[in-house]
Formats: structure tokens, C-alpha cells, sequence
């Protein structure tokens, strides 16, 4: 399976008008294919059928550098697996899109796929916390979505709590960021940690609520009995 002939498969997939419209929707210059998710997710799923990892991360790799949109979604799908070994080469490669970041739904699928690698080694939480003290927003934001699975664990273990607290300790510092898409993020991590540990939510939000846009104050506290 060579680029060419992925963006092939991807392009026949393509729908009329759609391009156009998601281009309208993202509002960044780039590419559009016009494909939908769902055959994007398809067609990653055969061409995994065919290659190995380090295949795998090689595709993923040419189909970023595209920059066609629905070429990196499918270069993120291609990572996004829990257990993939040897995974070093998938994580470089993650993070070396961080950087590229700049639209919601790339970052999104491309962190989706990050949090499988850092899940598969907690050393790699370091790496992330880096992230927290970029000059790039979409970087900044990333250390957040990237660690949402600690806030989804019903039981976590030891080494959970204190990732679950360190990432609070990010968020405590980007409150005072007014950015919609930090503020946003904010509220996300916390949103979904209230369904499982509404003790730690409830805590931040009356240490730190205040500080938070109102629009981000409400939608963290949404599940809070």
C-alpha cells in the first residue's frame, strides 16, 4: 500500500459538495477530499489487513505530510490501537504532528491515538507535561485531551490518582487563559472527571471556578450532583 494509492481509495470515496462543506465547517486551508468518517475508517481498517507496525507508521507518516485532511485523519486512525508494538516509532510520530496542529477534528483523531501510546507507558506523561508551557495553543490544549482517559477510571490505581491530580495541576494553570479552545478543554477534562470523581471536580471548580469563563465554569460542573 504505497500513498498514492491511499489517497486513491480515499478520493473514490468521495462525495459530492462535501469537500466544500467541510472545508466551510473547519475553516482552514488545506485539502479536502470530501470523504466521509465512516469510509475514512474503513478503508484504514484494510489497509491494517496488509501492513505490519512499522509499515503501518511509514504510511502514516506520508499521508500526514499530505496535509489533506481526510489523509491525516486516516494517518491517525492508523495509530490508534491499544496494543501495538514495538510502539516507539508510532509515538514519535504522534508527537512530531503536535506541532502541526490547528484545526479541532485532526488534533482530535490525531490524539485519540496518543492516548493509547501514553496509556501504554506512563513514562510518556512527562512528555505531555512539556506541552502544558507551549506558545502553541493547539499544543497546549493537547495535554489535556491526550490524558482524558484519567478522568474515566471508576477504580483507578495509585499511579492514576497521582496522574488524574498532576493533570488537574495543568488545568490550574491555564485558567487564567481566555482562549475559547483552552477554556473549552478545561471544562471537558472536567466534565467527564465528575461522572467518576466528583470530589476532585467539585474541589477544583470552588478553588478555581471563578477564574474560569462562565460558559466553561457551567459545562464542568454539568454532571455535579
Amino acid at each position: 500500500m504505497t500513498p498514492e494509492e491511499a489517497i486513491a481509495e480515499l478520493t473514490a470515496h468521495a462525495r459530492p459538495g462535501k469537500a466544500a462543506d467541510v472545508a466551510a465547517y473547519h475553516k482552514v486551508d488545506r485539502p479536502y477530499l470530501g470523504v466521509a468518517v465512516p469510509d475514512i475508517d474503513a478503508a484504514q481498517k484494510r489497509w491494517r489487513k496488509v501492513l505490519d507496525v512499522p509499515q503501518r507508521v511509514e504510511l502514516a507518516d506520508a499521508l500526514w505530510k499530505t496535509n489533506i485532511h481526510e489523509a491525516r485523519v486516516a494517518a491517525s486512525k492508523l495509530l490508534t490501537q491499544a496494543r501495538l508494538r514495538p510502539d516507539d516509532a508510532a509515538w514519535a510520530l504522534i508527537q512530531s504532528w503536535v506541532p502541526d496542529f490547528d484545526a479541532w477534528a485532526i488534533a482530535d483523531h490525531a490524539v485519540s491515538a496518543g492516548q493509547r501510546r501514553v496509556q501504554a507507558d506512563l513514562s510518556r506523561i512527562d512528555t505531555v507535561e512539556g506541552w502544558t508551557t507551549s506558545d502553541h495553543l493547539w499544543t497546549r490544549r493537547a495535554a489535556l485531551v491526550i490524558t482524558l482517559p484519567w478522568t474515566k477510571q471508576n477504580h483507578p490505581k495509585p499511579e492514576d490518582l497521582m496522574i488524574r491530580d498532576r493533570v488537574l495541576g495543568w488545568a490550574a494553570s491555564y485558567v487564567d487563559d481566555r482562549q475559547w479552545f483552552i477554556q473549552k478543554a478545561i471544562a471537558w477534562w472536567l466534565r467527564e472527571l465528575s461522572k467518576h470523581d466528583p470530589d476532585r471536580t467539585r474541589a477544583f471548580l470552588e478553588r478555581y471556578g471563578d477564574r474560569m469563563k462562565p460558559f466553561a465554569r457551567k459545562e464542568a460542573g454539568k454532571y455535579l450532583p
